[in-house]
């Protein structure tokens, strides 16, 4: 698990072999899964300068939940 420097996300983690991206959100009870995202979605991801604004641009709504 990594934890980020995010005002919207606490910590993701991502399994390579299911390619599921589990989010925790600073504001959520739960975590959210996301299937099917490839590794460079992940990678891109940590790396952003805005997680809150990656996620929504380029996971939200782009994969089954």
């Amino acid at each position: 698990m990594d934890h980020l420097r995010s005002s919207a996300i606490w910590a993701v983690n991502y399994d390579t072999t299911a390619r599921t991206l589990t989010i925790w959100f600073k504001e959520g009870a739960h975590p959210y899964d996301y299937y099917g995202v490839p590794p460079h979605r992940y990678q891109e991801l940590l790396k952003a300068g805005s997680k809150g604004a990656y996620f929504n641009t380029h996971i939200r709504d782009q994969y089954a939940a």
